[in-house]
């Protein structure tokens, strides 16, 4: 293979040439702190608000309820901080978890909910756990699974969480340019993150439509984003989460193109072992497969070797020798440790998809 295959977008994407051009052209002109009052801060704030704003009419919110992090990390954490209680699946991202389970640790209460061999939370098993919580608890579910593709009921979800006197918190960050957000317009909260949209690394926001007194801030230190996250925002990073934003209403599109591609490959490779939420509605570039009688890490290394880039679970818990919680909840633990997912960008090729099945297919009959 002379060529790199990348298909590992869900990690992160590769930035886009315009986001390239934006951080650098802001790098050059905007480089001023957004707080300052000053000429220099004044045009660095206005990169700030273009984005907040672009982000507010995206999810039908008010500028005042974008609170920019670092991350959809920081974002979940921000919004679960200070929560009585948390109702979630292990299918969430371990953003989410941890950060419930940090509650648990400091008196909270936490309530596992169901989810089906198909990757899909049991809301009737979210009722119940949220009954068993304090008022103003919070569930959380993620708009689709970050390791599956698998999209999640949201629409209902928000319906549980209000009739149980919670409130929703929804990882979207897997979903923005992939899907129609008009269910997420009703959530009470929303992380986000621009390295999944190709945009920058170390930029995210929390959309908060709640009152800003029912959050604990993660970070403290100075007035910024209303004083719930201190530090100083780059306006640089900004600027290219704007350019990457800028392409989002027509990469939904893109992105269901990429389902042939996607159903092409689990063709050809469903043979060696089963797809993993295969039976519920998921997002159209994503395929996470079992391989029967195969360890995922060494089938991941073995396709790196050949040029192919794949992974075996959330790259956040690259390292961990722990099988994928995802997979695990869905089919079990020996399922998950042959688990792998491919996941495509809205300009992948069919001569990239290719490539990457000769990969697998070879690496397979090694074994």
């Amino acid at each position: 293979m002379t060529q790199r295959v990348y298909l590992d977008w869900n990690a992160t994407a590769p930035p886009h040439p315009t986001v390239v051009e934006a951080i650098a052209s802001a790098l050059r002109e905007n480089w001023g702190n957004p707080s300052s009052v000053h000429a220099s801060g004044r045009r660095a704030r206005a990169v700030v608000d273009d984005v907040r704003e672009l982000l507010a009419q995206l999810f039908a919110a008010h500028p005042r309820d974008v609170i920019f992090t670092s991350g959809g990390t920081e974002a979940n954490n921000l919004a679960l901080a200070g929560a009585p209680g948390v109702a979630l699946s292990r299918m969430e991202h371990p953003s989410v978890v941890r950060a419930a389970e940090r509650v648990r640790d400091l008196g909270g209460r936490v309530e596992w909910i169901a989810v089906s061999a198909d990757g899909v939370v049991d809301l009737d098993s979210a009722r119940r756990g949220l009954k068993a919580l304090p008022e103003g608890s919070v569930l959380a579910v993620m708009a689709a699974n970050h390791e599956t593709g698998v999209i999640q009921p949201i629409a209902q979800a928000v319906e549980v969480a209000g009739a149980c006197g919670a409130r929703l918190h929804v990882d979207a960050v897997q979903v923005l340019g992939k899907m129609d957000l008009a269910a997420l317009a009703a959530c009470d909260s929303v992380a986000l993150s621009a390295h999944k949209i190709r945009g920058p690394k170390g930029l995210g926001a929390l959309i908060w439509r709640r009152s800003p007194g029912q959050l604990r801030p993660v970070l403290v230190g100075g007035s910024q984003e209303r004083g719930l996250r201190a530090g100083t925002l780059d306006p640089a990073a900004a600027a290219g989460f704007a350019a990457a934003l800028a392409g989002v209403s027509g990469s939904v599109a893109r992105y269901a193109a990429v389902a042939q591609l996607r159903d092409d490959l689990e063709r050809a490779l469903g043979r060696f072992g089963a797809v993993n939420g295969q039976g519920a509605p998921r997002l159209p570039h994503v395929s996470n497969i079992s391989f029967f009688g195969q360890r995922s890490d060494e089938l991941v290394a073995a396709l790196d070797l050949m040029g192919v880039a794949v992974s075996a679970g959330s790259a956040c818990s690259a390292g961990s020798q722990e099988a994928s919680p995802v997979i695990t909840a869905m089919v079990g633990q020996e399922r998950a440790e042959q688990a792998v997912r491919v996941s495509m960008g809205d300009v992948t090729t069919r001569t990239e998809v290719q490539q990457g099945i000769s990969a697998f297919e070879r690496a397979l009959a090694r074994r």
